[in-house]
């Protein structure tokens, strides 16, 4: 099997949108994709690319790419580019998606005449963004916080390393109710839908619940918090994996409450 890479095309659009949750049928996920997809191209002019893998015209795999300077994600640096996630299909794991993935966006990082590329790992027993992976393909630790490391590649001597942004949390209270403050991320499948279920629910209480959105594709609002995806309720973090239970989401709300 041959392996093609493409520049994202109307063709991609719904894969790249889904993420690997294409064959879900899932009603918030379909409603999810054009949000995302919209996002995606409204920033190809900042030179954001999105690069599709095909293994004999079958979809196999694909990232996205775009500098750094316009990541609505937890890096920060300059004359980088990087990529928040990386997604290669299991089925196809003995293909080498991923590594055609990374060497297509390192040939993009150098035709936008960048420093170097980065993004984020775990050095964790998951199949998420596996640090160890990534240091096999020749990226180096810039930064490490517990489990998450921030890997790069410099191409020029004279790169930067990228680093975490710095969280600015706090909560401000209102008397007589219950705040939720939503920090999410258009460009994250999860984020996405995950932000529409807190909506829904934070619908259900009326006034007694107050709702803050701070989206992390603002620039200026990234800056000042730092953070990219999270939920507090009356300034207690909420601890989330996949998208939120709607269950747990009224759970937490609800001991507030009381």
């Amino acid at each position: 099997m041959s392996i093609n890479i493409r520049d994202m095309t109307k063709d991609d659009e719904y894969y790249v949108g889904t993420c690997t949750h294409v064959n879900e049928n899932n009603i918030e996920r379909e409603s999810s994709c054009p949000r995302r997809i919209s996002w995606l191209k409204s920033m190809e002019k900042y030179g954001l690319k999105v690069k599709v893998a095909l293994l004999d015209d079958i979809h196999a795999g694909f990232l996205y790419i775009m500098p750094i300077e316009i990541n609505p994600w937890q890096i920060q640096g300059k004359d980088l580019m990087v990529f928040p996630c990386l997604v290669s299909h299991s089925k196809f794991s003995k293909k080498s998606v991923g590594k055609e993935l990374i060497k297509t966006a390192e040939e993009e990082t150098k035709r936008q005449d960048r420093k170097g590329i980065a993004t984020i790992g775990y050095f964790w027993d998951f199949w998420f963004m596996p640090a160890e992976y990534f240091l096999k393909l020749g990226f180096k630790v810039a930064e490490k916080r517990g489990e998450e490391a921030i890997l790069w590649k410099q191409f020029d001597p004279n790169a930067e390393p990228p680093h975490f942004r710095k969280e600015n949390y706090n909560f401000k209270p209102i008397k007589g109710k219950i705040v939720i403050d939503l920090f999410w991320n258009r460009f994250c499948l999860t984020s996405d839908v995950e932000a529409q279920r807190v909506r829904d629910v934070v619908s259900e209480y009326g006034n007694d619940v107050i709702l803050n959105e701070f989206s992390a594709v603002d620039q200026k609002i990234l800056q000042r918090y730092g953070i990219e995806r999270r939920i507090y309720v009356n300034g207690e973090m909420i601890k989330v994996g996949p998208e939120i239970e709607k269950s747990k989401l009224r759970e937490a709300i609800e001991n507030a409450l009381i």
